[in-house]
């Protein structure tokens, strides 16, 4: 378990000097490569959607005319006035999303259901963002809401819910973008069979996935130009139709058109609305994907270039259709003048291959959300940028959304019934977003509740019909989002009561400190030179594991610390503000608490520093001990000492230690190693380390400074510590098994032995997760009947 190296935040809030202003405008050059991607590609398919199922009877100007006016007015009133103009607004320290939202609420009210939250926790810098909680203490719904924990289950279920419908949009996006645009090539060459496009389709999405690991920021320069091209000739397609075809059609921007299209449709009218909404699939990436960039790149990229482009060209389709009813099938590339056809063929294609990765990369950021919150198995998570905070890959989640893309691309063939799912599955994460921002409103902007229900039932207005509209095409492929949402809703319910149940165990069954007081020391047993990483999920008390250690085995290491790594609902924690040190027991027992903080966009990452930079923590807290009186008046009224920051941003010396390094590479670290090491050992960590050249790594030495007046009793602590780091550091973890009890239901049985036994068995084992060297590892069995 290493801490990871610093790596620079999320953009601070621009400002008008020339370095911010070059910076904006290079994020949002980034931004049309990995944000607008999908949105932008929401032309090839919208039509032919709105138009092909019940409306097919009102194929008529009239009716191509209020399509058009519901078009404008879906993207100006939910991408441009909700996201740009409000949500983008409600960022966490930079970072959006629902859980930014979730995050925001969790820490302006006891919302949060993570266990093992401290109140040092509230110190963290980036925990302050946003104004201060003090002024809505006295709201009668937030009393209410804290006092409910049903109430605050509901919430993270809801939170859970629009995370579930953001996979499966990165299921069905690849799949109905790549197919809508290498369906054109029917249009010219109409003895190409389905199945060749489907072919050609699934070769494409293959390649898309297989792209992943390059990164995000090596996928934005690359796609950013395809996605600028893209909009300059939809924008260009767009006004020629406009001007050739129906000028008129520009007086369809008013909202009398929309009464108008009810009047002539009816019923029918508003359940075409399921294709209207494919206007605006998307939007949610422009949220989901700020951490990448900045809230002005992204707001600069849609005002100026995304949103006029869009519009232009939704009217110089609905113009061309207007007299040219029959070409509504295929009415995208039909519109398109004959001298220009290839070439914008391959520039949809390109675009659509774009238009995936949007929410492909918000797809990784919410799984790595959900595993922060103890809602996901432990996954292997790969930061792809040394420089840029935030953009990570997950290769297992990204292998499982290309089966399951191609799954539904061979299953459906069809780019409406895809698309009857995919607008279904949009609408509900927007639909949840609203209800998360109008909590937002009350509980951290703390403005009037008036005002929020009224944002919320504005907006929930729009999206219902569009939802209810979307509900009605369920058995037209509208199931699949509901189906993949239930099942990732399962294993995200599985995971997170299965880890909330053994951590309650732990908390219940905590070793006795007055027990441990009673061995004295010695603790009953000897203890040998070494420091021993004693790994639990409590932030507070001793874990069982540790009694099992006490009562079997002969021996111990002279220095043990109990190590918790947990989460806080902050995006990111300061790499100074990570460590968390304190003392358990009086000093001759030589026991430590060492608490790592992450927030849930970190990455925990190797960087060959940890057990260095834990060392010289507890060594200032030594010091610190020593010289603030008040750290060692808690010991004596309390078993379990004071919890304090140490910053650990650089291993450096300093008054309490000499640090020096040497090269530490193969055979020749054997000389440091300490007689009491067996010659075994010493030959199977050469081994390792012959084999895997990578952990091969800079030693660091710890020297006491020449005696100056130091405190005889923490210059003897200190030796201790640095003649422990000197014999060598050993891991402990418990292998735990987690069974339900005898007398459980039948449903917990199931939900315990066999979904989350199956989870565990097939997920990353926490040593691994933790980055802990397998060469320095002890683990212990122990049984959990939960």
């Amino acid at each position: 378990m290493e801490p990871e190296a610093a790596i620079p935040g999320p953009p601070n809030p621009p400002t008008l000097s020339w370095l911010s202003v070059s910076r904006n405008l290079l994020f949002a050059y980034q931004s049309f490569g990995v944000v607008y991607g999908d949105l932008s590609t929401s032309p090839l398919y919208v039509y032919r959607s709105t138009f092909l199922g019940k409306l097919q009877k009102h194929q008529n100007e009239t009716a191509i005319f209020g399509a058009f006016s519901l078009i404008f007015w879906t993207l100006t009133l939910i991408p441009l006035l909700k996201y740009v103009f409000i949500l983008l607004s409600a960022d966490d320290n930079g970072e959006g999303g629902t859980f930014a939202l979730y995050s925001l609420l969790c820490r302006h009210g006891k919302f949060s259901l993570l266990p093992n939250q401290q109140a040092a926790d509230e110190e963290l810098s980036a925990y302050k963002y946003g104004p201060s909680s003090e002024v809505a203490a006295s709201s009668p719904l937030k009393r209410f809401l804290e006092r409910h924990k049903k109430l605050r289950s509901v919430l993270l279920i809801v939170v859970l819910f629009g995370a579930s419908m953001v996979i499966g949009d990165g299921v069905l996006t690849p799949s109905i973008s790549v197919l809508s645009a290498v369906s054109g090539l029917q249009v010219t060459e109409a003895e190409l069979s389905d199945g060749l496009v489907l072919l050609i389709s699934c070769v494409i999405l293959v390649g898309l996935f297989a792209l992943q690991h390059c990164g995000t920021h090596r996928v934005a320069f690359f796609f950013a130009p395809v996605v600028i091209i893209w909009l300059f000739s939809i924008f260009s397609i767009g006004l020629y139709n406009t001007i050739y075809w129906n000028p008129e059609i520009v007086r369809a921007i008013s909202p009398y058109y929309i009464i108008k299209f009810f009047k002539e449709t009816g019923k029918d009218g508003w359940i075409s609305l399921g294709g209207v909404l494919l206007s605006i699939t998307g939007t949610e990436a422009m949220f989901a994907d700020l951490g990448h960039f900045t809230a002005f790149s992204i707001r600069l990229a849609f005002g100026l270039a995304v949103y006029p482009c869009l519009v232009v060209q939704y009217m110089g389709q609905a113009a061309f259709l207007s007299k040219n009813i029959s070409s509504i099938p295929n009415s995208f590339y039909d519109s398109i003048p004959d001298s220009v056809f290839w070439p914008v063929l391959v520039i949809a294609t390109l675009a659509a291959i774009v238009g995936s990765q949007a929410i492909i990369t918000a797809t990784f950021s919410i799984v790595k959300q959900c595993n922060a919150l103890g809602c996901f198995p432990r996954v292997k998570v790969v930061h792809t940028s040394k420089n840029i905070y935030g953009q990570i890959y997950i290769p297992e989640i990204n292998w499982i959304l290309m089966v399951l893309t191609l799954s539904i691309t061979i299953g459906f063939r069809d780019t409406t019934l895809i698309g009857n799912a995919y607008g279904l599955a949009c609408m509900t994460v927007t639909f949840v977003t609203t209800l998360l921002m109008a909590l937002v409103i009350i509980f951290v902007w703390q403005r009037n509740t008036i005002l929020a229900v009224a944002f919320l039932l504005f907006f929930w207005s729009i999206e219902g019909v569009y939802v209810s509209a979307a509900l009605i095409k369920v058995p037209q492929g509208g199931w699949v989002p509901i189906v993949l949402s239930c099942i990732f809703m399962i294993i995200m319910f599985v995971w997170h009561y299965g880890t909330r149940k053994k951590y309650n165990y732990d908390l219940h069954n905590k070793v006795s400190l007055k027990w441990i007081l009673g061995l004295g020391p010695s603790l009953g047993i000897v203890r040998v030179p070494g420091i021993g990483l004693i790994y639990s999920e409590l932030a507070t008390g001793v874990p069982a594991i540790f009694s099992h250690f006490v009562t079997n085995l002969p021996a111990f290491h002279q220095v043990l610390v109990f190590v918790c790594v947990k989460s806080v609902p902050v995006p990111y924690v300061a790499p100074e503000e990570r460590f968390l040190i304190g003392r358990v027991c009086p000093r001759p027992y030589g026991m430590y608490r060492c608490i790592i903080r992450y927030g849930y966009k970190d990455i925990q990452r190797d960087n060959g520093h940890f057990e260095n930079q834990l060392i010289q923590s507890i060594a200032e807290f030594i010091q610190m001990e020593s010289v603030e009186p008040q750290f060692t008046a808690s010991e004596s009224s309390s078993l379990d000492g004071r919890m304090a920051v140490m910053s650990t941003r650089t291993v450096q010396s300093t008054s309490s230690l000499i640090i020096s390094e040497i090269e530490d590479s193969g055979l020749g670290n054997l000389s440091s190693i300490q007689s009491g090491k067996s010659i075994a050992l010493q030959g199977l960590r050469s081994a390792y380390e012959d084999e895997n050249p990578q952990v091969r790594r800079r030693q660091v030495r710890f020297q006491l400074p020449p005696d100056q007046g130091m405190d005889p009793a923490m210059r003897d602590e200190l030796m201790d510590l640095v003649q422990a780091k000197e014999a060598g550091v050993a891991y402990i973890m418990g292998h735990s098994y987690v069974k339900a009890r005898r007398t459980s239901s039948f449903l917990k049985k199931l939900v315990i032995d066999i979904g989350y036994s199956f989870l565990r068995k097939n997920c990353r084992g926490p040593a691994v997760a933790l980055n802990i060297p397998h060469i320095s590892l002890i683990e212990v069995g122990m049984i959990y009947y939960v």
